[in-house]
């Protein structure tokens, strides 16, 4: 994967569909020639028509696994697909790569952003686009990708999409001619996770390792524990602490703060120092409380804000739970630390708060050693204290320390 730190000569690249946005993509390649940045262009059409791109459109279809054929079908919906998957592939292998800019429709920036998403952190990316002005989650997703609006559809050079691609091109020359690699002097960096009912666990634990670590904290809210993993597989992570696992909960049960199904998958891949541990495992998120699903009416609910619902998981959901987080713990075969607050998992899951259910905890932890296979680098160990006293804390910087 291109990584911020093999830019080399600093070669950006500028990728579309030539067939259609032929004019606009030379436009934002000629743009960053005149400010100095070596600039390729890439044709990402799936029509088969030729274009004067640097690197035609069969090129890039040919790095699909089985070949240009599967990109070129005729079906433009499914071509556009195959050909998203060629140029993932076709970005892995370029080492030149310094800076990812794009310019597009839907179709266009369904075909761009997936290679986008697969660079490192760091690595500059611009994608401008009709799309920009909505809901741009599933194409940006745990990336650093830019979004820029068109203003007008991405159709021809016009007094509005000349400076909109021109702002584009020179912000892509800017990022690309003064890219800022992290520092290599500073200390290294881990990944902590937290929810707003574990922040004095995760204050705690910050606080503790600070003068040797530089702690960077990501909010549970679904595309936080994407990018906290984005930053794991673009190895700018020493270790992670993932204290607040409360996405997987949303994951599971239907909630609007989910993970995706590739959670874990970075510290499985990475080898990563890994603590982790049950935040917030207790609830599951939804909106206002009309837009709780009927199938949950009757259960037990918690207004954490006008906008926001809490529902209490029961001991089933909270074994499902514990099944699904143990097997990918299994998978882990870097150093990991499952610790186990039996005290409670949140603020509100003790005596005398609306969560506390020590029956439906007792059937995450269970459920969690039972699946969890303990060897000398996979442990678990159960703490008698609640996920936010002092004793937890301590645990968590303990077992981090231990295996770093």
């Amino acid at each position: 994967m291109p990584s911020s730190s093999d830019a080399g000569p600093g070669v950006a690249y500028v990728a579309g569909t030539f067939d259609t946005k032929g004019r606009e993509l030379s436009f934002i390649a000629d743009c960053l020639r005149q400010a100095g940045v070596r600039a390729v262009t890439v044709d990402l059409s799936t029509t088969g028509t030729a274009s004067s791109a640097d690197i035609p459109a069969a090129t890039v279809a040919g790095h699909h696994p089985d070949g240009a054929a599967a990109v070129f079908t005729g079906d433009r919906g499914s071509a556009i697909a195959a050909m998203a998957v060629a140029f993932r592939q076709f970005v892995r292998s370029r080492a030149d790569l310094a800076g990812l800019i794009s310019a597009g429709g839907s179709g266009g920036t369904a075909l761009a952003t997936p290679a986008m998403r697969d660079l490192s952190v760091g690595v500059p990316k611009v994608m401008v686009s009709t799309m920009a002005s909505g809901d741009v989650r599933p194409y940006v997703g745990p990336s650093d990708i830019c979004m820029m609006y068109s203003v007008t559809d991405v159709s021809g050079i016009n007094r509005i999409s000349e400076q909109v691609l021109s702002n584009a091109a020179h912000a892509l020359a800017g990022m690309v001619a003064h890219h800022r690699p992290p520092s290599a002097a500073g200390k290294p960096a881990i990944g902590l996770t937290m929810f707003g009912v574990t922040t004095p666990c995760v204050q705690g634990v910050t606080a503790a390792l600070a003068d040797r670590y530089d702690c960077l904290v990501f909010h549970a809210t679904g595309t936080g524990g994407q990018s906290m993993e984005k930053l794991a597989d673009s190895q700018l992570l020493a270790g992670v602490i993932d204290i607040s696992t409360t996405e997987v909960c949303d994951f599971l049960m239907g909630g609007v703060l989910a993970c995706a199904d590739d959670r874990f998958g970075a510290i499985i891949r990475t080898r990563l120092p890994y603590v982790v541990s049950c935040g917030a495992l207790d609830m599951v998120n939804f909106g206002a409380p009309d837009t709780v699903p009927e199938r949950y009416r009757g259960r037990r609910f918690y207004p954490h804000n006008p906008q926001v619902t809490l529902m209490r998981t029961t001991p089933e959901e909270n074994e499902r739970m514990g099944v699904w987080i143990g097997e990918r713990l299994n998978r882990m075969e870097g150093p990991v630390r499952l610790l186990v607050p039996e005290g409670g998992v949140s603020m509100i899951d003790r005596p005398g708060q609306p969560f506390y259910d020590p029956e439906a905890d007792r059937a995450l932890f269970d459920a969690l050693e039972r699946i969890v296979v303990q060897t000398a680098n996979r442990r678990l160990v159960r703490r008698p204290e609640h996920i936010n006293e002092p004793g937890f804390i301590q645990a968590l910087v303990a077992n981090f320390l231990e295996i770093a």
